[in-house]
């Protein structure tokens, strides 16, 4: 895959600039490979660092997805190779190696987007899934479009909801984040809007006239960067509206929190197979359900349910953690396989329900990899202490 960012800079007046950041891997909707992850994450250190940076622009210019995820066909390429050469005796890399590499640069580079110290702007037009919500959920100004779409579908090819998702999804009102993560529903522009996971609905076609906007600000004398970005993308959301999509998810919202509370998890999980109400969107939240990995709905379960206190970081490096550990179970190689390389559509799950699954697999995927110390993670959050 030879997907890439493309960076450039806009002038303000002044000596002063706006970088953008444009996400460019169209062959498979701007899915995140690991060097892709790389250069953004080098390019937002330097431009945090430049002082004649007023505020970063990160989006796509391709209209039908801001970007769809990680590029998991490239990890499945990867674990197969590493097993591969360790079977024939041969060197390589470790599929643990590689796995531990992958994850650390994308969630260390969701991190800095969370922690960015100036005005981001994430212009989150098309299909924002997964990995792409990584980037979007942490930026400071989340902009969708009426043809937007969100959503974290790992339950799907037996993954979980990871970049960040231990943290995001509890942040949601009660009941909601389970219901996403657990059946990969998703997100249109008016019901992100009112999940508070978009900031702005604004029209696709207003992009350019927005940057204009941005670049007229006079930065030396706003007091707030933060508030005159606001200010300025609002002034276009108010034309939007005549266009915004009609609600899918809000109207089932009663029936979503009361489902997604029970006992235990299978019990949740039968009330929501359960939820009334005809329509593709919620017969498709169903289906993924009913269809997706058993293991991914526990991890879903329980990082929602028993780790709801923990501070961004240490969410990060949780997930690190599970991730590479969901890499070696097998059962996110064997989702990718049947879903995205020989697209047969019925991966062979390890366990055949949920209410089948050894909670003790759950438990191990749970259980550390690294002393603290030693997590490659261990320095998140070291800045806020300082």
């Amino acid at each position: 895959m030879t997907g890439t960012m493309t960076f450039s800079e806009l002038e303000c007046g002044r000596g002063q600039r706006i970088g953008i950041a444009a996400i460019d891997n169209p062959s498979s909707l701007n899915a995140l490979t690991l060097e892709m992850l790389r250069q953004l994450s080098a390019r937002l250190a330097e431009w945090e660092k430049d002082d004649q940076i007023v505020c970063v622009f990160l989006h796509s210019d391709h209209a039908k997805a801001f970007c769809a995820g990680g590029d998991v066909r490239a990890i499945y390429k990867a674990m197969v190779e590493a097993e591969s050469h360790k079977e024939a005796g041969e060197a390589g890399a470790s599929p643990e190696s590689f796995l531990t590499e992958y994850f650390s640069v994308e969630y260390r580079c969701d991190y800095q987007i969370h922690q960015f110290k100036k005005p981001l702007i994430a212009w989150g037009e098309g299909i924002v899934m997964g990995g792409g919500i990584g980037l979007y959920i942490g930026a400071g100004h989340r902009v969708v479009t009426p043809s937007s779409m969100l959503a974290m579908p790992e339950i799907s090819i037996g993954l979980y909801p990871d970049v960040g998702g231990t943290w995001f999804l509890n942040q949601l009102p009660a009941g909601v984040g389970l219901f996403l993560g657990l059946t990969g529903a998703r997100v249109n522009a008016s019901d992100a809007l009112d999940l508070k996971m978009a900031d702005h609905i604004l029209l696709a076609e207003h992009k350019s006239a927005v940057l204009e906007a941005l670049q007229a600000i006079d930065w030396q004398s706003v007091p707030d960067a933060d508030q005159a970005v606001s200010d300025c993308l609002r002034e276009f959301a108010e034309s939007a509206k005549r266009d915004w999509p009609p609600s899918q998810m809000i109207p089932y919202f009663p029936q979503i929190q009361a489902a997604s509370v029970g006992r235990n998890l299978e019990e949740i999980c039968q009330q929501i197979m359960a939820i009334d109400g005809l329509g593709t969107w919620l017969e498709t939240a169903k289906s993924n359900l009913k269809h997706g990995s058993p293991v991914s709905a526990h991890i879903c379960y329980r990082q929602l349910k028993g780790y709801r206190d923990l501070t961004l970081a240490d969410c990060f490096r949780l997930e690190l953690g599970l991730s590479v550990r969901c890499g070696l179970l097998g059962e996110f190689q064997e989702g990718v396989r049947a879903r995205l390389i020989d697209k047969s559509g019925e991966p062979t799950w390890l366990f055949s329900a949920v209410s089948a699954v050894d909670e003790s697999v759950i438990d191990d995927l749970f259980a550390p990899m690294w002393q603290a110390s030693e997590h490659p993670l261990a320095d998140l959050g070291a800045e806020s202490m300082s």
